[in-house]
C-alpha cells in the first residue's frame, strides 16, 4: 500500500461534499489515507473510533454515495481512481477480491455495484 494519497477537487470541492458535516468530511480523508491501492478499507469502524467520528458519519458517506459498504464490513471509496493514480510498477492489488468482483467501473473509473450479479445499487441501507 502506498503511503501517499491524493484527493481530487472535482470530488471534495463539490457542494454535495462541502454540505456534509466536518466530521464526515474528515472521515472521508482518513478513509482515503488508509485505503489500499484499489480504494478498499478493511477497518472503517476502527478509523471512526480512532478519529472521534461516529457511525452516522459512515452512514452519511454511504447515503451521499462516497463509499460502498460490503457485508464483510469492508468499504470501498467510490471515486478512488479519480482521486488517485498509481504507476503499474507500484500498484498492489487488493486482497478483497470477492468484493472487487461485485463492482464495475464507469469510463471515469468510478465504482458501482454490479446489478447484473443480483446486488442492488439503489436504496440500500448501511448497517
Amino acid at each position: 500500500m502506498a503511503r501517499k494519497r491524493m484527493f481530487d477537487l472535482e470530488i471534495v470541492d463539490t457542494d454535495l461534499f462541502l454540505e456534509m458535516p466536518q466530521s464526515t468530511q474528515n472521515l472521508y480523508f482518513h478513509l482515503g489515507m488508509r485505503a489500499d491501492d484499489d480504494g478498499f478499507v478493511s477497518n472503517p469502524k476502527k478509523i471512526v473510533k480512532t478519529i472521534g467520528a461516529n457511525d452516522d458519519d459512515l452512514k452519511i458517506l454511504f447515503s451521499k454515495q462516497f463509499i460502498i459498504p460490503f457485508e464483510s464490513g469492508v468499504i470501498v471509496i467510490r471515486h478512488w481512481k479519480l482521486n488517485n493514480y498509481l504507476r503499474k510498477d507500484r500498484y498492489i492489488e487488493t486482497i478483497y477480491k470477492e468484493e472487487k468482483k461485485q463492482l464495475i467501473e464507469d469510463e471515469n473509473g468510478v465504482y458501482y455495484l454490479n446489478c447484473s450479479i443480483g446486488i442492488p445499487n439503489g436504496n440500500q441501507r448501511y448497517t
